[in-house]
């Protein structure tokens, strides 16, 4: 058993470490980086869209099929979404929501990304607790399916008013939710099929809920046909690229 945890909290620190890919565009002026923003967004959108439908949805199908239960469970999450979002409206937002003010953006993609990760967590340690094989293989899997993830929440927090290095170190805090997940997983660990089975639904719908109801209303402010085509094709690409995902899995 000390194994299994050993492999689990090193295969999970490495893929909280991915929440630094951010790191990479330090050396890019916020000028350069803010004019390619809104195709991170665009592609954050899809991707959101595509671990859900690709992802969450098929791997609940798969594992107890899609039940009465699975129905209700995703319209709870829709409703801890709205009531979330309604909350940070009540508590945080003092100042009218406009194109350079979109900082309600920022804290429900962190709020969704932190149990997204919990998730990866709770998966990585229940894969190590059937073997060993299985479990470096779905680490494999999250690493390339959190790299565009990743880069796409990093769009979203700069584009919601957050500096580089806070938008990163946000993004790494929200990452290391993951161990928390894995550590639950490996305690709880003849229960946690089952929490899973609860969690995944609501996590699935509220990634629905983020790309439908907060970055993709952002898209439509460009009106711009070239620029908007170019949104178009990175949140295609944000979804082609959770699609070939899938063949790896």
């Amino acid at each position: 058993m000390l194994n299994i945890w050993l492999y689990s909290l090193f295969s999970v620190f490495i893929v909280s470490l991915i929440s630094l890919i951010g790191v990479l565009t330090l050396s890019v002026s916020l000028e350069k980086l803010r004019k390619i923003l809104i195709f991170l967004v665009s592609f954050s959108a899809g991707a959101l869209l595509g671990d859900a439908f690709l992802h969450i949805l098929l791997e609940i199908s798969e594992e107890a099929g899609f039940n009465i239960n699975t129905a209700i469970l995703m319209f709870v999450g829709l409703m801890i979404f709205f009531i979330l979002e309604k909350y940070i409206h009540w508590t945080h937002c003092h100042e009218p929501l406009s194109d350079e003010h979109p900082h309600h953006l920022a804290a429900m993609n962190l709020v969704g990304d932190g149990l997204h990760n919990f998730l990866d967590g709770l998966i990585i340690a229940a894969s190590y607790l059937v073997s060993v094989p299985l479990g470096i293989a779905t680490t494999l899997a999250i690493i390339l399916h959190e790299i565009p993830q990743e880069i796409g929440d990093f769009g979203v927090l700069i584009h919601s008013g957050f500096s580089k290095v806070k938008a990163l170190w946000y993004n790494m805090l929200s990452a290391w939710v993951a161990v928390l997940g894995t550590i639950l997983g490996l305690v709880l660990k003849d229960f946690s099929g089952n929490l899973s089975a609860k969690v995944l639904p609501i996590a699935a719908a509220g990634f629905i809920y983020i790309a439908t109801a907060d970055l993709i209303p952002e898209l439509h402010k460009e009106t711009k046909m070239s620029r908007s085509l170019l949104q178009i094709f990175s949140l295609a690409a944000g979804f082609l690229v959770m699609y070939f995902l899938t063949f790896i899995e």
